[in-house]
């Protein structure tokens, strides 16, 4: 049979993948009013409970997209993860430090079934997207202008810039060239979920008995998901598992019957990060990009963030407010961070769920001890081993010395909005855009730096500081703290004037003197004309001299 090569599908972005990193970055993409389409190979969403947990960063994420309170019907708004030591004595519960930092709640439970319909639902409702399913990407070929893919039916699509989400043996990686560099592991896991179970926790627990190693996370509903490490000879990667052994594993935790078990599988882990997240005009997101052991709970909540750092700068590169170099800061700003999550993955497996009883007896002892002192219990409990998210390349101004923090993400207070005269989220009166806030500066030192800036259409807002409210403000918003968490936030920029990318980092900050001397000179400072270097020009209106 002769395939007849039809004329190209064109869109703005094309999503490779309607896995939940996909189609959340193609929810993302259609919120800034990109045109996108999603190709799938399979011929609906999964039914397969693979990924059972997201965080507040995710959440947030979610809310940028238009789907928070969306979601808010399939989560169990968790409490974190609970540690046991060799003789099933709990230790302590890894949990936030700062609740409720980001809008919502930490560590939360859930089904992926449920997360992907909602998206998938979401996604049909948008005019901007378009969600192919049972479409078989096979090939795809860049020139400086786009990209044309090919399907294994003979269709082809043409769009400006690819997203590479289709998993682990992803066909756009491999089109793309880009290798993966890291290592695999022996030990083979049995993964059980379940239905009808009785844990009613609202935190995941893992059980560090060298004997057994095991997670125990429950759901929504009567779910739960349960990992155990196979000793040698129960089962091999990729073989299901039978019923017997399931069952022999359950024994101390609960009674099953087959029809209760949703998904059984054994596999093993892996731990790989892509040579490069960007190739030309092609990008890869989630597993495509990179793959971890799941002790650390963070293989989705990475795609996301992934899909968090690189749809709005797309969005500002196709709308000019952006310069397309600006589209390389993703490759720079994600794969350290996605390194160290996957060398945290690895690290906490080795510990937490090792075989080694001695190693295991030793852990205990140096975990109990270091408990006792207020500093290594905070160290555990609000997990500050984690990789630090802060992006010191990048698309940010690095501060100056001893000076506060850039590259690091701005919480997300309740707030009063003088604006609206609305109690709102901060994010939902900032929009999806830039933001520059001036916290305890006065309005014209605020007017100012928006004049320098202005081609990236920021929202500006003033933050008083302390119980005052300013007098005059220029006829600009003043976002009012309700509760302290605003306060916190702005403390450490008083004075200063504070640029939020839109995925709410801190892109730079200057102080009151700083921009006045840039606006009374007539030219740029190092600050702006670092931030301008990626901006571009929108035909027809020239930048302003001081910037």
């Amino acid at each position: 049979m002769t395939r007849t090569w039809q004329t190209p599908i064109t869109t703005d972005v094309v999503v490779v993948g309607a896995g939940p990193v996909g189609m959340t970055a193609a929810a993302l993409l259609a919120a800034r009013g990109v045109g996108v389409t999603v190709l799938e190979r399979n011929a609906s969403t999964s039914d397969e409970p693979k990924a059972i947990s997201i965080d507040d960063e995710a959440l947030r994420t979610f809310q940028a997209a238009g789907l928070g309170t969306r979601l808010e019907r399939i989560i169990v708004p968790g409490t974190g993860t609970r540690y046991y030591d060799a003789a099933g004595r709990a230790v302590f519960q890894a949990r936030s430090g700062w609740p409720y930092r980001l809008g919502h709640p930490f560590k939360n439970p859930f089904a992926q079934p449920d997360l992907e319909r909602e998206l998938a639902e979401h996604l049909r409702g948008r005019a901007e997207v378009t969600l192919r399913m049972s479409t078989d990407v096979v090939s795809l070929d860049q020139d400086p202008a786009g990209v044309t893919l090919a399907t294994a039916d003979g269709e082809t699509f043409r769009a400006r810039y690819v997203l590479g989400c289709d998993g682990g043996r992803s066909t756009v990686r491999e089109q793309s060239g880009v290798r993966m560099s890291g290592r695999s592991f022996d030990d083979v896991w049995l993964v059980v979920d379940v239905l009808g179970d009785p844990h009613d926790e609202r935190y995941g627990m893992h059980h560090g008995d060298p004997a057994r190693p095991t997670v125990i996370v429950p759901g929504r509903g009567g779910r739960c998901r349960y990992e155990f490490l196979l000793h040698e000879g129960e089962g091999e990667a990729g073989a299901r598992p039978p019923f017997e052994l399931i069952a022999r594993l359950l024994r101390p935790h609960r009674r099953i019957t087959a029809d209760q078990v949703e998904r059984c599988v054994a596999y093993k882990f892996h731990a790989l990060v892509a040579e490069r997240f960007a190739h030309g005009r092609v990008f890869l997101l989630g597993d495509a990009a990179h793959m971890m052991p799941p002790f650390a709970g963070q293989g989705l909540n990475s795609g996301i963030r992934d899909a968090a750092n690189l749809t709005w700068k797309i969005a500002d590169v196709l709308a000019g407010r952006l310069d397309g170099t600006a589209l390389a800061t993703y490759d720079a700003e994600r794969r350290p961070h996605s390194r160290a999550t996957v060398a945290l993955s690895v690290r906490l497996g080795r510990i937490v769920m090792t075989t080694d009883a001695r190693l295991a007896e030793r852990r205990d002892r140096v975990v109990e001890r270091i408990l006792r002192e207020p500093e290594g219990r905070a160290y555990f409990e609000e997990m500050r081993y984690r990789p630090a998210l802060r992006y010191l390349d990048g698309l940010v101004v690095p501060a100056p010395a001893n000076g506060p923090a850039a590259g690091v993400p701005f919480g997300q207070p309740r707030v009063y909005d003088t604006g609206t005269g609305r109690t709102r989220m901060f994010d939902d009166v900032l929009g999806s855009g830039w933001a520059l806030l001036g916290v305890d500066v006065p309005a014209a030192v605020l007017a100012g730096a928006a004049a320098q800036i202005w081609p990236l259409e920021p929202v500006v807002a003033l933050v008083p500081g302390g119980d005052r409210l300013p007098r005059e403000t220029g006829g600009v918003r003043v976002l009012v703290d309700l509760d302290g968490a605003l306060d916190r936030e702005a403390e450490p920029y008083l004075g200063r004037v504070v640029l939020l990318r839109p995925d709410r980092f801190v892109a730079a900050t200057w102080s009151a003197a700083e921009v006045s001397a840039e606006v009374s000179a007539g030219g740029p400072g190092a600050g702006l004309a670092a931030l301008h270097a990626t901006a571009r020009e929108p035909a027809g209106a020239p930048l302003p001299a001081a910037g």
